[in-house]
């Protein structure tokens, strides 16, 4: 018997990190969606409750600004950032941690001032290039995950600016429980257990010192202890939670109309059906791919799931793209990898065979690997 299923009524799979399948073979995401058909989802209720959050922010902070909302320049925060200050009317600080020069693309750079052109307050954290491309190097080899040290960053940066400008309200995207199935915590908007998320593993960095690198080094990749959370108040809000269009096709919809600048790539180079993810740097296309040997499953997974869930495609159709293009990664990526931490290709592949997990691919009658899946 094969040791991946897929959800019944979707494309969701069984070896998703955080996962979980009811009985009857349906995944936590199809359950939400059930609920919401069938209009047991009470959005009435939750704006109610996103108003309380949003007095609550206001009247918390003792700085000028409201809240902060993490950004990256990308679709979601270009909802998220627009929806806290127009639809809410707060003023919020935009918070982003940015890419090393080497590693972050043109189009990124000019996406995050694009949103910040809008009209917003922004502060830009970028760390210390040569230590992040060492951490890399160490997060393929150790995990085949490279950016399991940048997610923890990423992360850590808001949390750390907003006990250091006493900004107690702070906004995520979207909890990944709705929309992906992985589950991090409870499945409400509260996003306090982020910490406890599948790459960031409680967010203490102290596993990498063994690479070498110091503790002050790893200030920014460390999370912010429980207890200056605490001391400080903080309120973790998943913002998708309460924004009932939230979908990654809708959010590119609004920010394409802002001036965001997508990727021309094909499906078959990049391992995305639309061109509207990874667009801030390269190597997410080569960590997908990597993502798919290991569990079977990439990004185009999660756009098939949200496109069955609002009805733009069959299961049938959806099948059919998540086996044409799902974990695609074309070679000049690792190739830019490669040159990047100054390893050969050849080394790259060997790592990357060793990823594949053999309890889901099979060789077939050609000696070529495939899934196996139910």
């Amino acid at each position: 018997m094969s040791n991946m299923i897929l959800c019944k009524n979707c494309v969701n799979p069984s070896t998703r990190p955080n996962g979980f399948f009811n009985q009857d073979g349906i995944c936590s995401v199809c359950e939400l969606k059930q609920l919401d058909s069938k209009g047991m989802i009470d959005w009435v209720k939750r704006a109610k409750e996103l108003t309380k959050i949003t007095n609550w922010g206001r009247d918390n902070s003792k700085n000028s600004y409201d809240c902060i909302v993490t950004v990256s320049g990308g679709k979601d925060s270009m909802r998220q950032a627009f929806f806290v200050r127009d639809d809410l009317g707060l003023n919020p600080l935009l918070v982003s941690a940015t890419y090393p020069p080497e590693q972050m693309s043109e189009r990124g750079a000019k996406n995050l001032s694009n949103l910040v052109e809008h009209g917003f307050d922004c502060i830009s954290i970028g760390l210390n290039p040569k230590i992040s491309k060492q951490l890399t190097k160490y997060c393929l080899y150790e995990y085949n995950n490279l950016f399991n040290a940048t997610e923890q960053a990423l992360y850590a940066i808001p949390i750390y600016v907003a006990i250091s400008q006493k900004i107690p309200l702070v906004f995520l995207g979207e909890n990944p429980a709705h929309t992906i199935g992985e589950k991090q915590g409870t499945l409400d908007s509260d996003a306090s257990q982020m910490r406890n998320a599948n790459t960031l593993m409680g967010g203490s960095a102290e596993k990498f010192l063994k690479t070498g690198v110091s503790k002050q080094d790893l200030h920014f990749y460390n999370y912010p202890s429980e207890e200056d959370v605490d001391a400080a108040k903080l309120k973790l809000v998943y913002l998708g939670y309460f924004i009932e269009d939230w979908s990654g096709r809708n959010n590119a919809k609004f920010a394409a109309e802002k001036g965001i600048e997508n990727r021309e790539d094909p499906p078959e180079d990049i391992g995305d059906l639309w061109g509207i993810g990874a667009l801030d740097e390269d190597f997410r296309i080569v960590n997908q791919h990597l993502k798919y040997l290991k569990f079977g499953f990439g990004h185009v997974t999660d756009q098939v799931m949200e496109s069955i869930h609002s009805g733009l495609m069959t299961r049938e159709e959806g099948l059919k793209l998540v086996r044409d293009f799902d974990g695609k990664c074309h070679p000049k990526y690792v190739e830019k990898l490669c040159t990047y931490l100054k390893i050969s290709k050849e080394e790259f592949w060997i790592i990357a065979e060793k990823t594949r997990n053999k309890d889901i691919w099979k060789k077939n009658q050609q000696n070529e690997w495939v899934l196996d899946f139910k």
